[in-house]
Formats: C-alpha cells, sequence, structure tokens
C-alpha cells in the first residue's frame, strides 16, 4: 500500500500477502489468515479481495460466516458450493455469487472439477445493518458479449435501476468490464460520500491519472469530483470497479 496523493492509494500486485498450502494458492489484498499488515485493514466497507487458486478436486470445507456480504467470482474454472440453506450448486465464469451471512450460515467450497484449477476471486463487504436473515443469489453474466463497457454486476437492494445486478446489504456496486485497447470511459459515482477501489484483472488501465497493471489496484477517497476517467492500455484489459461507503455504520 502506497499513498500516493490525498486521494490515491496504491496497491502493487506484488505487495500483496502470499499463502502456499498446496491445493491453495492465494494473495490478499488485505489482512486475511495468516497474513496481517496493520495498514491493510480494510478499504472502507471493503474488508476482504482474496485472489485465489484451488487446485483440481480441492477446496474449503464447511466453515461459518455471519454479518457479513460475501461475493465470489469465478474468473476460470468452476467452484461447487453447499450451504446450510439447502443451496447446492456449481458457478462458472461468468457467473458471480453473492451470499448475506447475516445471523450465521455455513458452508463449503470445492473445486467442482478433479483434473483442472480454478481461479476466483472472493470479496466481504462489511453490510449495513446486523443480524439479517441468510441470503443467496447467483447469476450468469455476458461480460464478454458486452466489452467496452462496464457491467454492473452487484448493487444496493434499494437501487431500482440496477435491475439486472445481483444485491446485497449495503450501498456500494460493482461492476465488471473488458475493454479494447485504447478504449476510454468515464465513471460517475452514484453516491457523493462513496470511495473507489479498482483492480486490474488483466492488462493495463489508467485510472484517474494513475498507471495500473495486472492485478494491481487503486484506493480512491471521497473527492470533489464525482467523475474519473478510465483507460484501456493494453489488448483485452479487463477491470474490476468498486463503489462503496468509506465508513463501517455495523
Amino acid at each position: 500500500m502506497h499513498q500516493i496523493s490525498p486521494q490515491h492509494i496504491l496497491y502493487r500486485s506484488e505487495t500483496r500477502g502470499y499463502a502456499h498450502h498446496g491445493w491453495l494458492e492465494a494473495r490478499h489484498t488485505f489482512s486475511f489468515a495468516g497474513y496481517y499488515n496493520p495498514e491493510r485493514i480494510h478499504f472502507g466497507v471493503l474488508r476482504v479481495l482474496n485472489d485465489d487458486r484451488v487446485s483440481g478436486g480441492m477446496g474449503f470445507g464447511t466453515h461459518p460466516h455471519d454479518n457479513m456480504e460475501i461475493i465470489t467470482i469465478p474468473l476460470e474454472g468452476a467452484l461447487e458450493h453447499r450451504d446450510s440453506m439447502g443451496n447446492h450448486g456449481v458457478i462458472r465464469q461468468g457467473d458471480v455469487q453473492v451470499m448475506s451471512a447475516g445471523t450465521g450460515i455455513t458452508h463449503s467450497e470445492y473445486n467442482h472439477h478433479p483434473d483442472q484449477d480454478v481461479r476466483l476471486f472472493q470479496i466481504w463487504v462489511f453490510p449495513d445493518r446486523k443480524n439479517v436473515s441468510p441470503r443467496y443469489d447467483q447469476k450468469s453474466f455476458d461480460i464478454e458479449g458486452g466489452r467496452n463497457s462496464l457491467h454492473n454486476i452487484v448493487a444496493p437492494q434499494s437501487d431500482d435501476r440496477a435491475s439486472n445486478a445481483l444485491w446485497i446489504y449495503q450501498n456500494a456496486w460493482i461492476h465488471r468490464g473488458i475493454f479494447d485497447e485504447g478504449k476510454t470511459m468515464p465513471y460517475s459515482k452514484r453516491a457523493k460520500n462513496n470511495g473507489l477501489f479498482a483492480m486490474v484483472i488483466e492488462g493495463s488501465f489508467q485510472i484517474d491519472g494513475v498507471d495500473l497493471n495486472r492485478r494491481d489496484a487503486l484506493g480512491i477517497r471521497p473527492m470533489d469530483n464525482n467523475e474519473i476517467g478510465i483507460l484501456a492500455k493494453a489488448p483485452h484489459s479487463e477491470l474490476l470497479l468498486l463503489e462503496l461507503p468509506m465508513h463501517i455504520s455495523i
């Protein structure tokens, strides 16, 4: 983490926490499990952004969560999910899964295929209320087919304009997009006091004037200007962009 201006916090890919357990290779943007950095606990309500590789047939056994919004985004392969709410299914590349852990759930996650890796992002967001009834949802998004635009994949329940997105208990929006080299677009925040967190999945970008490469991230604190510029600087550049409150309310 490197503060490069009053508004910008830079998270270079190589500075993330790292763990290798044989079957699991994990990179942590924020403190998680055996990785602890007091300067990297959270960015606003964004508590976890894990970049995981799980070997064929392996996975996370049944474990508990509560009072957290959990978003899982497979990047390659397929992840099999089972939980205490009775949900059992598989999420694949292009799918997004959300869980509101609320009063408490248990679940397991395993690589659905015995002979290939699954790669995924798992995101934890602090909710805006405690002890809700647990809930689960998943949906497929055609990110590749809608190139050169940001697709809103997660939004607040209260946003009637985001009817295509999955919803969570937080005033946060998550977008994903694939861009051709040289493509530009603005992003205008939905809420003035929200911050932005951009993670480059593949390729490279210039975000709000800052150059980012594969798996680099940039935190942007609230500012007077509610719009940022996005420029793709390599062929097939892929971006994850989160807009979220900077204050934890629970």
